[in-house]
């Protein structure tokens, strides 16, 4: 199931059209949407803290990618499941039960709360390696995802990642997405272009443009 932060009629006009909408939410479990916005509340103000540690960590203020960049960060929420392997040959489990293919995600970072007790999550190193991301109780994986890669000019790639699932188990995870200003225009700080030579290394992108030409593919797929 997916769900997006809810765009009301005419609020980001023609930018805003396609996603403008209320969720669908089930009713069973009961109190299911009430739980999941407390979550999605909860998940938002951990993400805008990580956001200010890294506005720091580039050399800039805690609030660098607040006001016009995320000060009403837009959200998405994913709950995924990956159905169990029933492949038995070890040589086809290294790379023929994909989940997921390979891909960044498109915002500024996700927080992906899976499965304590199964292994699937794999990320590609810089040697172009595909490493495992084994879950930790307790904790997040933490994506960075390719808006932060503009805004910080490269100094932060965007995660890519795929899910294979070879296991004999069904695989959940909750996907949280923190996202720019719907209607933000995304391009290198001025103090991350200065830590890479004074040049920006990309063009500015409008985040929901982007969203939108991301939502719409996925569909027609």
């Amino acid at each position: 199931m997916k769900f997006y932060r809810e765009v009301k009629h005419g609020m980001y006009g023609d930018l805003g059209e396609v996603m403008q909408g209320s969720n669908t939410w089930p009713s069973n479990p009961s109190k299911f949407k009430e739980l999941m916005e407390h979550y999605i509340d909860l998940c938002t103000d951990v993400s805008r803290k990580i956001m200010r540690g890294i506005g720091l960590a580039l050399g800039g203020s805690a609030d660098e990618m607040e006001g016009e960049i995320a000060g009403d960060p837009f959200w998405v929420l994913r709950t995924i499941g990956y159905p169990a392997s029933s492949i038995l040959d070890e040589y086809d489990k290294a790379d023929n039960v994909v989940g997921c293919g390979e891909h960044t995600d498109y915002g500024l970072l996700t927080l992906l709360n899976q499965d304590d007790d199964i292994d699937a999550l794999q990320v590609r190193n810089k040697s172009g390696e595909w490493i495992s991301a084994p879950p930790v109780p307790g904790t997040f994986v933490c994506n960075i995802g390719d808006m932060l890669k503009i805004l910080s000019n490269g100094i932060y790639e965007s995660t890519l990642h795929r899910v294979i699932n070879n296991t004999p188990r069904y695989r959940d995870c909750v996907a949280y997405f923190y996202e720019p200003n719907f209607d933000a225009t995304v391009e290198p700080l001025d103090v991350c272009s200065q830590k890479t030579g004074g040049t920006k290394s990309f063009e500015g992108a409008v985040y929901g443009k982007h969203l939108v030409s991301k939502v719409i593919n996925n569909f027609v797929m």
